[in-house]
């Protein structure tokens, strides 16, 4: 689970862990407690390390009833109700915190990572900064905040953030993974190459790092600099569909659409409804003469695609070639139509290659 979310296909991809629950410890129960208090923050605790958070939610509610003092207990309350997947009685428990310790970083810090997994994203960057000036030098605040901004498309606040928690924790690669995110959505290729390459660095392992730097490559028109890097993204960690589909991509690009169509119906085995594989193995298929196979993934990505032209283009010149011409003129008209519409709304510009 994560707060990293963003506008396209491969940002899906990247998942983040959550650096709050892996941060805050619910019970720390003093010495000087009451047993029967000491005994049951334990209980609720032991429940909510065993994953029994309907359990630990109990236990630590009635310790906020009988001792609402206790800081440990609200914060084990909000965290059992959330990974129970109860976010707005999470959400209760963590406001409740802050009211009772408004300037106590962690405590703003929980408050802010269940705003934004309830879905509210504005909220929950303002309390995340609440924490991150309260309490600059943890990172775990920081790096929340990077991932809430990243969500809104901020990438110049990620970014700055993101930097900050590379100064503190400075042997963590995914900080550098998602600052090469952020450099890359602002066109700033170059400098997030760099950012990905020190992520494989520090974790030769890190999940989807060299697919992120192949993606860089690609976008940079490196196909063959993309192509090693998605197969060594393969190797570490095989089964991926994106990965998988932009490697086929980029063997397309690159004049093999023998090896595309290999990795794109791989992809497309584990994923059916990414359009933009169904469309690539259509045209990976029309390169080859292969017009009957092509139409069937061209007709799943129009169907996947509907705003997009891109598919009745191909599907045009497919059913011309197989001198099916009613066919192809109905084609052509829907692609004139697609893109008589993309162009009012200010759609990307279509590109037939």
């Amino acid at each position: 689970m994560s707060l990293f979310s963003q506008c396209n296909r491969t940002c899906v991809l990247l998942a983040a862990p959550i650096f709050l629950t892996g941060t805050l410890t619910a019970a720390t129960p003093s010495q000087t407690l009451a047993p029967s208090l000491d005994s049951s923050l334990r209980a609720a605790q032991e429940a909510l390390d065993e994953g029994n958070y309907g359990k630990a939610a109990v236990g630590f509610e009635a310790v906020c009833k009988s001792n609402p003092e206790r800081k440990e207990a609200w914060q084990g309350l909000a965290l059992s109700e959330f990974r129970a997947g109860n976010k707005e009685k999470a959400l209760d428990a963590a406001r409740e915190a802050a009211s009772r310790w408004p300037r106590d970083g962690e405590v703003i810090h929980l408050l802010g990572f269940v705003y934004f997994q309830a879905g509210h994203a504005d909220q929950a960057i303002k309390e995340l900064s609440l924490a991150v000036q309260l309490e600059p030098k943890r990172y775990e605040a920081h790096m929340d905040l990077a991932l809430a901004y990243l969500s809104v498309k901020n990438n110049e606040k990620a970014a700055k953030e993101l930097r900050d928690v590379t100064t503190l924790e400075p042997k963590l690669a995914l900080p550098h993974i998602l600052l090469g995110r952020a450099l890359q959505n602002t066109n700033r290729t170059l400098p997030a190459i760099t950012e990905f390459k020190r992520a494989i660095d520090l974790d030769p392992n890190i999940a989807l790092g060299h697919y992120h730097l192949g993606f860089a490559y690609q976008s940079l028109g490196r196909n063959q600099e993309a192509i090693e890097e998605f197969r060594k993204e393969i190797a570490l960690h095989p089964g991926n569909p994106e990965v998988l589909f932009h490697l086929g991509q980029a063997f397309l690009d690159s004049g093999h659409s023998q090896d595309a169509v290999v990795q794109l119906r791989e992809s497309l085995g584990i994923d059916p409804r990414n359009g933009e594989a169904q469309y690539t193995l259509g045209k990976a298929l029309l390169e080859q003469g292969l017009q009957n196979e092509a139409i069937a993934p061209l007709l799943a990505s129009a169907d996947l695609l509907p705003e997009d032209p891109r598919p009745y283009y191909l599907l045009a010149r497919a059913y011309a070639k197989l001198d099916k011409q009613e066919a192809s003129a109905k084609a052509l008209e829907q692609f004139t139509e697609l893109k008589k519409k993309q162009g009012a709304t200010g759609g990307m510009a279509y590109r037939p290659n």
